[in-house]
């Protein structure tokens, strides 16, 4: 088998409502931004499929780049080829690992459908389901967080986490909030999101670690291994760090040796796709550490996501971002959870994916080839 072509199709997502994550992920008005269908086509006729752009991010100039500089190194490639193409593009386009990962999760996808075998079976089944977390919003008061955490939580989701505005004496205020709102027993986490200093990350830790939140994430500035080892010294809640930088496995590598971090933290758009996740994953194994698969940033990406965590022992949810129907576009079979909060694998060939071709044709912006 061969590849023949690689081409993408530019539609555009409209109407995108206001929201934040944090302090630099803000859309403060509606907004439209551009999606790309990326294909990849073989002499045998099957193809696999991935998408570029976000909620966040226009796909607008990675389209065209897809087409006139990766196209070329692809085509005449033999698409199992996976490991070798994947170095090939970790080294050219390392600072655009969003393409390395549409390209890598395409041609996935295009395996699992000619060996009619759902993805997950070709990295190696370890489970079915997963347990799903909620994952805020910036909310406006701590009132708001714990309504929408006892909602969840009564909803049968395994946890609810916290992305709060970045200031400590708020955050912790916010925290306080939700652990009186959802009782002593159930699961919460805080993100924050890389927004303190040191002194304030310590601050917010000793509170969250008295109130027995479950993990840490990212308080601190994701370059800051000096201080993640201070602070991972001080405290005896988990840490989670290594969510950023953009950078593929070999960045792992000092949050290991360094011991700055309790948990590791990926997902295939930002990390170079499911080959580079999975390598990190195994690494974090060999250490007895979880890789926790972080949200994908659209929709084929969370399915992807999905088949990574179904072939791993050592990730314990799915996080689900919302508000979760922001997060869907483009896919007529997206994650739905069951009536205990558990997401499950998809089982068809490849992703598994149905895409919404007819949401596509209407918003068509271009066909590149």
């Amino acid at each position: 088998m061969k590849i023949t072509d690689v081409t993408v199709t530019l539609w555009e997502w409209k109407d995108i409502p206001p929201i934040q994550y944090t302090r630099a992920a803000t859309a403060t008005g509606t907004r439209t931004v551009q999606m790309g269908l990326l294909k990849i086509h073989t002499d045998e006729g099957i193809e696999g499929i991935s998408f570029l752009g976000s909620s966040f991010g226009s796909a607008a100039q990675d389209g065209p780049f897809v087409v006139k500089s990766v196209k070329p190194t692809l085509v005449g490639q033999d698409p199992f080829d996976r490991e070798r193409i994947w170095q090939s593009n970790m080294q050219r386009l390392r600072y655009k690992l969003n393409i390395v990962c549409a390209v890598d999760v395409a041609l996935w996808d295009l395996a699992g459908k000619a060996a009619n075998l759902p993805v997950h079976k070709l990295l190696g089944s370890f489970r079915d389901k997963v347990p799903a977390y909620a994952s805020s919003a910036v909310l406006p008061t701590p009132e708001d967080y714990a309504e929408e955490a006892v909602k969840y939580r009564d909803n049968g989701w395994a946890a609810y986490k916290i992305h709060p505005p970045g200031i400590a004496e708020e955050d912790i205020k916010i925290c306080e909030a939700v652990r009186k709102a959802v009782g002593d027993d159930y699961r919460i986490m805080l993100d924050s999101t890389w927004a303190y200093d040191y002194p304030d990350a310590v601050r917010v830790g000793y509170a969250v670690q008295e109130m027995g939140f479950y993990w840490y994430e990212d308080p601190l500035a994701d370059d800051d291994i000096y201080a993640y080892k201070k602070l991972k010294n001080v405290l005896h809640i988990p840490i989670m760090a290594t969510e950023l930088p953009v950078a593929g496995p070999k960045s792992y590598a000092p949050w290991i040796m360094e011991q700055a971090t309790d948990y590791l933290r990926g997902d295939v758009w930002l990390k170079g796709g499911i080959t580079s996740c999975m390598k990190t994953a195994h690494v974090a194994e060999t250490f007895q550490m979880n890789y926790e698969v972080h949200h994908g940033s659209n929709s084929v990406n969370n399915i992807a996501n999905l088949h990574m965590i179904m072939a791993m022992k050592n990730c314990q949810f799915l996080e689900v971002l919302l508000p979760d129907d922001l997060q869907k576009h483009g896919v007529l079979n997206e994650i739905e959870l069951d009536e205990d909060g558990c997401a499950h694998a998809y089982n068809g060939p490849g992703l598994g994916i149905q895409l919404d071709y007819d949401l596509i044709e209407r918003n068509k912006v271009a066909d590149l080839s």
